[in-house]
């Protein structure tokens, strides 16, 4: 259900201006689950609500809605969230021996090239920038570069399965690191979406609360069901 709510608002939620939107200042299950907790306060109130002017149907008749369509951007944005988390982590560990594994190819190619001074620079080159994005670079550039000069490397009986391993290297690290990059960025199109949903779930929200502790402003009993549990704690 949660899947259709969030489908449902797809168009709203895309209408959002940039300005509006807001990131969760507390636990996002903890704010539907008040909003749930909301909806079902609220009935007996309808008419006190609505004679101060709540619009009963934009905002308490759509909050389930707005609660099922923030509930699935927050389980889609925690699992892209995990999974670039993963990345990261295993980028850490595998990155370390893809340098060293780099640096063992360049020191293969010096060898290999001493006597080649039209191919020693090539290798120089390719020594040259620094950073992730550069050191995969490096591992393509190491195995295209050794593949072209194969006669070199067999004088020294090199393995040149090692030229197909730093390829696929270098393409499986740029995924990875696209993958963990997410993770440090924060700024992913599902995060987005979580944010634009809590948003619209958010003035709904506040618009019912708002409503409701002025018009029982006076009334203690029905004035605390208005109030966040969680903000009063």
């Amino acid at each position: 259900m949660s899947k259709q709510n969030y489908d449902t608002k797809l168009g709203v939620l895309d209408a959002l201006s940039q300005d509006e939107i807001k990131t969760p200042a507390q636990p996002v299950e903890v704010i539907t689950q008040e909003a749930e907790n909301l909806f079902i306060w609220v009935q007996e109130d309808k008419e006190v609500l609505m004679s101060k002017g709540l619009d009963w149907n934009t905002f308490v008749l759509d909050l389930p809605i707005r609660t099922g369509a923030c509930r699935y951007a927050q389980a889609v944005w925690t699992k892209e969230r995990y999974s670039q988390e993963e990345a990261l982590k295993e980028w850490r560990e595998e990155s370390p021996k893809a340098y060293e594994f780099r640096n063992d190819l360049l020191a293969d190619l010096r060898f290999a090239f001493r006597k080649r001074p039209d191919l020693l620079p090539r290798v120089r080159e390719i020594t040259d920038g620094e950073g992730d994005a550069d050191m995969i670079q490096d591992l393509m550039d190491i195995s295209v570069l050794g593949k072209a000069n194969l006669e070199e490397l067999k004088k020294i009986k090199y393995d040149l399965k090692r030229l197909d391993i730093a390829a696929q290297q270098s393409d499986s690290l740029a995924e990875l690191l696209a993958k963990a990059n997410g993770a440090t960025l924060d700024n992913s199109k599902a995060k987005e979406m979580r944010d634009r949903a809590f948003t619209h779930l958010k003035e709904a929200i506040n618009e019912i609360r708002d409503t409701g502790k002025y018009a029982f402003r006076k009334d203690p009993e029905r004035y605390k069901g208005y109030i966040s549990r969680y903000r009063r704690r």
